[in-house]
């Protein structure tokens, strides 16, 4: 092999290693032994393990990014639904590494690794940004978006440990819950309610959206149910104005 072609091996043999054990358990007779290389040619091409997890989760870091680009074409909710299957997919194919660094517990975490981790985050951020087609996302708008990209961190991170939820499930809801919270989002900002008219025009009744609308609908035929939501969107009435305090004889 060349310098660069025995690199790039070492590389993908640790990131083979570390997406399928904790970095911890990971050590450098390991990625040796798994690449058919001696352990000085590994401390060779590179200084120690931390420096090799630090390699391979960049390597990593940008496959999963490049995982959030969807071509802008149908529906908004069905495309991040396919965004979601693959990134669902590679929390799968990579879980005990990812998990150790995301819940920050790994030793081998540093600054390093946290930029790797902030810059997926920005990218998905700005893909989802994207594809709303906004002129000038709202600070609101921009909040919703990365509260919901932590939300589902966490989620996926809690459905590695015990998978009790189908993967397909899963990622539907997280689409769903997008959708919620960009629809909470419009309540509070009448001129972002008027730019995503189009957004839910362009959704399809067998789609995330359409689904969820049909959950949400079918609430309404819990006995009870409606009538106390009715109460609750009627608006206050005024405060009563305060009595007079009373001249004492």
């Amino acid at each position: 092999m060349s310098v660069d072609e025995r690199r790039e091996q070492l590389i993908a043999v640790a990131l083979e290693l570390f997406s399928h054990r904790p970095p911890e358990e990971v050590s450098i007779d390991d990625i040796a032994a798994a690449a058919g290389a001696s352990r000085p040619l590994v401390y060779h091409y590179f200084p120690g393990k931390q420096a090799i997890y630090e390699e391979s989760l960049r390597r990593a870091g940008r496959e999963l990014s490049a995982r959030f680009e969807e071509p802008a074409d149908g529906p908004l909710s069905e495309r991040l639904y396919r965004v979601m299957g693959r990134y669902l997919d590679f929390v799968q194919s990579h879980g005990p590494g990812f998990a150790a660094l995301l819940r920050g517990g790994s030793v081998t975490a540093s600054t390093n690794t946290s930029a790797v981790i902030d810059e997926v985050r920005r990218a998905a951020h700005e893909q989802i940004l994207g594809h709303l087609a906004l002129p000038s996302p709202s600070p609101g708008l921009r909040l919703t978006v990365r509260a919901w990209i932590a939300n589902a961190e966490i989620t996926s991170l809690e459905w590695l440990a015990d998978r009790s939820v189908p993967l397909e499930e899963l990622q539907l809801h997280l689409v769903q819950e997008f959708v919620a919270a960009l629809t909470l989002t419009a309540a509070r900002e009448p001129a972002l309610a008027a730019e995503l008219a189009g957004f839910f025009a362009g959704e399809r009744p067998d789609g995330p959206t359409g689904k969820l609308v049909r959950d949400l609908a079918g609430l309404l035929a819990v006995p009870g149910l409606a009538d106390t939501l009715a109460v609750l969107a009627v608006p206050p009435g005024p405060a009563p104005a305060p009595e007079e305090p009373r001249e004492r004889l």
